[in-house]
């Protein structure tokens, strides 16, 4: 049987864009159980209410929600279990000075297979102001306007 190559997309955080200013991005392995893999694999999981923490020099992702797989029996996952994140010292030790600044925090915006092997991107993140959603709002209907516009010109 062939390995699995390429990038499959299982779930995106689309609200973290909105609700954060996302500074910068980190690929972090998953430390899974079987059944939490085989989930996955059906395309099943959640990541809106996910967020990650650095505690005893350890990366977790908490919250997040995995269903449980239909065809388990008693060795099934906790569907919100507390998973370890899986990155380098010297990405743990920039992640750790990073969010002692006020306002940072760590938010999953996606999680997908690469090569076969399930990963998350996560994201160091600043929120958002209620102004600041109304101006990246206007700003994205502003470009969409721009290009409807220059679409009819050129007909």
């Amino acid at each position: 049987m062939p390995r699995e190559t390429g990038r499959k997309v299982i779930a995106q955080n689309k609200r973290a864009w909105h609700d954060f200013h996302i500074e910068d991005t980190y690929e972090a392995g998953l430390v899974l159980q079987g059944t939490e893999v085989k989930s996955l694999r059906l395309g099943r999981a959640s990541l809106l209410d996910g967020y990650a923490v650095v505690k005893d020099g350890e990366a977790w992702l908490i919250n997040i929600h995995i269903p449980e797989y239909t065809m388990g029996t008693w060795t099934n996952h906790a569907a919100r279990r507390t998973r370890k994140l899986l990155l380098h010292r010297k990405e743990i030790d920039k992640l750790v000075a990073k969010t002692k600044e006020t306002g940072l925090t760590l938010v999953p915006l996606s999680l997908y297979f690469k090569d076969g092997k399930a990963k998350v991107e996560i994201g160091l993140a600043k929120g958002k102001k209620d102004w600041d959603k109304r101006q990246t709002l206007a700003e994205k209907q502003a470009k969409r306007e721009m290009a409807r516009a220059l679409r009819h010109r050129n007909r």
